[in-house]
C-alpha cells in the first residue's frame, strides 16, 4: 500500500516538475514497483507545431526521462545511469492525443544486475511507441542508457 501511495505521489510531483511539464506530456500511471509507466501527450496549443500536428520536441521530451527514472527506482542507489543516445522515428503526424507505455521486466532487471557482476558497465537499449487511441504508431523513440555501479563511477 505504501508503494502505491509513493508511486501516485511521484506521478504528481513528476507532472509538476517544470522541465517535464513544459513538454506538454502527462504521466498518467506509475506502477507501485515502477516497472510500468504510462504517459499521454495531448494535441493542444502547447504541443501543436506550425502545421497543426504534435511537435516533435514535445514527443521526444515527454518520453525522454521515463526509462531512466524507472531504472533508477527499480535498480536502487547502487547503480548510476546516464543517457547515452536517442533516436526518434516519426511515422505519422500526430493529430490527436498520443499515448506511450513503458515496461521493464524482472528478467531485464536481472540481466542488468548479472551483466554488472561481470563488467563495470552496460548499455541498454529501450524502445517505446507513441500511439493514438486506435493503436496506430505515430513515432518510435529508442533510448540507449548507460548503467554502471556506484563503484564504477569513481573509476
Amino acid at each position: 500500500m505504501f508503494d502505491a501511495l509513493r508511486a501516485r505521489l511521484s506521478r504528481h510531483v513528476f507532472n509538476l516538475f517544470p522541465a517535464y511539464r513544459g513538454t506538454g506530456g502527462r504521466i498518467t500511471h506509475i506502477a507501485p514497483d515502477w516497472q510500468e509507466v504510462r504517459i499521454e501527450l495531448p494535441l493542444n496549443w502547447r504541443t501543436r507545431n506550425y502545421v497543426g500536428t504534435t511537435c516533435g520536441g514535445s514527443i521526444y521530451g515527454a518520453v525522454d526521462p521515463v526509462y531512466m527514472m524507472m531504472l533508477i527506482r527499480t535498480l536502487g542507489e547502487a547503480y548510476v545511469l546516464w543517457d547515452k543516445e536517442a533516436e526518434i522515428r516519426f511515422k505519422k503526424p500526430g493529430r490527436d492525443t498520443l499515448y506511450a507505455t513503458f515496461r521493464l521486466s524482472d528478467e531485464e532487471l536481472d540481466a542488468i544486475r548479472a551483466e554488472l557482476e561481470r563488467t563495470d558497465s552496460t548499455d541498454r537499449v529501450y524502445t517505446v511507441d507513441l500511439v493514438d487511441e486506435e493503436g496506430v504508431t505515430h513515432a518510435t523513440v529508442k533510448k540507449t542508457l548507460h548503467v554502471t555501479t556506484d563503484q564504477g563511477k569513481a573509476a
